[in-house]
């Protein structure tokens, strides 16, 4: 049977395809060879399961940053190991991202994500409890091992089960995780304090929400395995289902990668350098704060906008170049103005990190099959993340030693050059299967 029916069978409620008849196969073959149709309840529980997935996808990080003097403090941190955790994010999700595709092809992606899930809430409940900085240090990078997995495997997730609505699912979840992000960073001070004060409560809050999203996982996961043990036991089992392209030929794959690790050093920067850049303007510790904010909520509407429009697009390059050409604008107004149109900037460079969820939709359409998606994603965001590592860490270094932020301002508005190269040449239309020469 070709790929292209096979992948209607994904799609939740999806009828079963006959499969073709032969008068010398014993009824019995002929009855193992179709099919079950999936329940009817599982493409709701799915998309609940996603958003809650999604939702939990940055809490882990933003609310630790909210109240990182205390952790610090409370723990008795040195600076050394305070900038090791403020690296170990995207170093856990390059490093857990590769084992994804393993993990996927020997349980299947829904069951994968269950336990990242578990994992992320695992790590959240025990963090706060930790007496030392190691403790502290393992229990978050239990959690963001969860998340790396989820990260790789949401998009496969996605074309797997609506693979006719890659840019709205992409488009929800997506927005699902700026809200996240958002929320912990809005919330996390205030609710700290309603609590007594202790970061200890502060932090432990966030597990519930882990916690939630385990729940539609489970019986989602329960019904992918009954679904894979059937089709091991059919015809044609001893076909490799996750025979998917050798993605380092793939131009695309690397344009993919690259261009997702300068959207992620872009991001970090901003969320790690935007602050002190308004306050060494002369804004206020506390609207610098709010811009900061402002930033990030901006990726709540745009981030469900996006991908819904890239997945009606047969090429995604013109996208890429728009939202570049946004950070370019941002960047040259901090450059010249900082103080004076701070709310501007602060809009601009918000609707440019939206090259996030950009990059997860083209993830889904560069790829014709789920097995091929599983490696892109893994791929792109592993590699991604590795470039994104340098980026923060060579801004501050160059402020420190310009002492200023002329330089370091330029330096990141160049980047956005590449990202945009990068950007139209990923976005077009083609597969990876196609590059490396595979047929459907």
């Amino acid at each position: 049977m070709p790929d292209e029916e096979i992948q209607t069978l994904n799609r939740p409620g999806a009828p079963a395809v006959p499969a073709p008849t032969r008068s010398a196969a014993p009824a019995s073959a002929r009855t193992r060879s179709q099919p079950k149709p999936e329940p009817a309840w599982l493409g709701p529980v799915l998309i609940v399961g996603i958003v809650l997935a999604a939702l939990n996808l940055r809490p882990a990080i933003t609310s630790l940053g909210a109240l990182f003097e205390e952790v610090r403090t409370g723990l008795g941190m040195s600076g050394t190991v305070a900038g090791l955790i403020t690296s170990v994010p995207a170093l856990c999700f390059a490093v857990f991202g590769v084992t994804a595709p393993r993990l996927s092809r020997r349980f299947g992606p829904a069951a994968v994500v269950c336990a990242g899930m578990a994992a992320v809430a695992a790590g959240l409940l025990i963090r706060p409890f930790a007496q030392g900085a190691a403790g502290f240090l393992a229990a978050s990078a239990l959690s963001l091992a969860g998340i790396a997995l989820t990260n790789v495997l949401l998009p496969v997730i996605v074309k797997r089960w609506f693979p006719d609505r890659v840019g709205t699912m992409t488009g929800l979840y997506s927005m699902a995780l700026a809200l996240g992000t958002s929320l912990a960073a809005a919330v996390t001070v205030p609710m700290t304090s309603a609590l007594g004060g202790s970061w200890r409560a502060g932090l432990l809050v966030w597990a519930v929400l882990a916690l939630v999203a385990v729940l539609p996982w489970l019986p989602v996961a329960a019904a992918a395995r009954r679904e894979m043990r059937a089709a091991a036991s059919g015809p044609g089992a001893t076909v490799r289902a996750d025979a998917g392209p050798k993605i380092v030929r793939s131009r695309t794959a690397w344009a993919l990668a690259c261009y997702f690790g300068l959207q992620a050093t872009g991001a970090y920067i901003t969320m790690g350098w935007l602050p002190q850049i308004f306050r060494d303007a002369g804004v206020s510790a506390s609207t610098a704060g709010v811009l900061l904010a402002v930033t990030m909520v901006m990726g709540v509407p745009l981030a469900f906008v996006i991908p819904s429009l890239a997945g009606r697009m047969r090429n995604q390059g013109a996208i890429a170049v728009t939202l570049g050409l946004f950070g370019l604008a941002g960047y040259t107004g901090l450059y010249f103005a900082p103080a004076a149109g701070a709310w501007a900037w602060a809009l601009l460079l918000g609707v440019s990190n939206c090259a996030f969820p950009l990059v997860i939709t083209m993830i889904g359409l560069r790829a014709k099959s789920p097995a091929g998606v599983v490696k892109l994603s893994a791929f792109a965001q592993s590699v991604g993340y590795l470039i994104s590592i340098p980026g923060p860490l060579l801004v501050g270094a160059l402020y420190q030693h310009s002492g200023g932020w002329d330089l370091p301002l330029t330096v990141m508005a160049s980047l956005l050059v590449p990202q945009i190269a990068l950007g139209i040449l990923a976005g077009r239309d083609r597969t990876i299967e196609d590059e490396c020469g595979m047929r459907d």
